[in-house]
């Protein structure tokens, strides 16, 4: 039991894969021989068997580490690939995203030259604030706000849900060519497990004529994040249900092919699990059929037995998904032409 207990921290520490190789390798073979044939010997330093086993092995993984990061393969920097993170408009949208929540739950933003004063609904206040890395190359005094601050990561993660019923506001958008009139819409898309997620974001375009505009819908959804829209109007309830009904009907089929993808590589993950999974399970199982003592050896042998049955009823509740389809924004959209 000591012994399963410390290899499970080092199993913890360094992974299965390379702690499997040391473990099945021949010199632990006779470590282990070694170390049972001290412990029926000599029972009261047992502990001190093992520990000394414990740091060997710790060393040998350490360095079967050390190698494949040496001479494991390395993938070329790409200047083009760093630039465009450097360019990514991402500080944009969160400046966007927490200067039109504070307008629109009774927060303020104030502009101060190059910097912002902001208020939080509850009163709180964060002053000389910016939101990109260059800002913050200049002004390395003032409070540099990214997804890292638990108020902004939260406006990202808790976005509000489009509730059917719910009125659908009237849009004129800029940038948006006057002979797209239609209702646009923005759809999560996700799996969930016991311990894992995923979901991806459907911009959808649904025309007056009944046609589905997939590219034309990530366009109005660039032009919302650059440009100001103007509320013209509210929609009546009536004609938002129907509204909301047609989109959620068009959301399931435009969306069925991202589903199919998150399954997909959810699939491929449980798979990548039960493939590490197997070849430590062997590993330690050829280790264990080393031992000589029959006894001590079926005996760990069907402990390994009872561990391997719950790790695999364990990955197959994993397995099972429950997917997830929310709109998050619906509005119609009337282009103004202006370009």
């Amino acid at each position: 039991e000591v012994l399963e207990q410390k290899l499970a921290v080092i199993f913890e520490e360094f992974g299965i894969d390379k702690t499997g190789d040391v473990l099945d390798s021949a010199q632990a073979g006779r470590m282990f021989d070694e170390m049972y044939l001290e412990a029926i010997l000599n029972p009261e330093k047992v502990e001190e068997s093992v520990d000394s086993i414990i740091a060997r092995l710790q060393d040998q993984v350490r360095e079967a580490r050390t190698t494949a990061s040496v001479l494991g393969a390395t993938e070329d920097l790409e200047p083009g690939e760093a630039q465009r993170l450097l360019t990514h408009p991402l500080p944009y949208w969160v400046e966007r995203m927490t200067v039109s929540y504070l307008k629109a739950h009774g927060g303020q933003a104030e502009r101060k030259g190059q910097s912002w004063n902001i208020t939080w609904p509850d009163g709180e206040i964060y002053t000389n604030v910016i939101f990109t890395g260059k800002e913050a190359e200049r002004f390395p005094t003032a409070r540099h706000l990214t997804l890292e601050e638990p108020r902004i990561r939260g406006l990202a993660m808790r976005l509000p849900r489009f509730a059917p019923g719910q009125p659908v506001p009237v849009v004129s958008l800029p940038g948006v060519p006057k002979e797209i009139n239609g209702v646009w819409s923005l759809w999560r898309i996700a799996i969930t497990t016991m311990e894992w997620n995923r979901r991806r974001i459907m911009p959808l375009l649904l025309a007056d004529d009944g046609r589905v505009f997939m590219p034309t819908a990530r366009h109005v959804w660039d032009q919302l994040l650059m440009a100001s829209p103007k509320v013209c109007s509210i929609l009546d309830t009536q004609v938002s249900q129907i509204a909301y009904a047609q989109m959620h009907k068009a959301a399931e089929e435009q969306g069925k092919p991202i589903y199919e993808a998150l399954v997909q590589e959810h699939r491929a993950r449980i798979a990548r699990e039960r493939e590490k999974a197997d070849y430590a399970f062997a590993a330690r199982r050829k280790t264990i059929e080393r031992i000589g003592l029959p006894q001590v050896r079926n005996y760990r042998l069907a402990l390994l037995a009872q561990e391997e049955k719950t790790f695999q009823q364990q990955i197959e509740e994993r397995a099972h998904v429950y997917p997830e389809m929310v709109a998050l924004l619906m509005i119609r959209v009337e282009g103004d032409g202006d370009e």
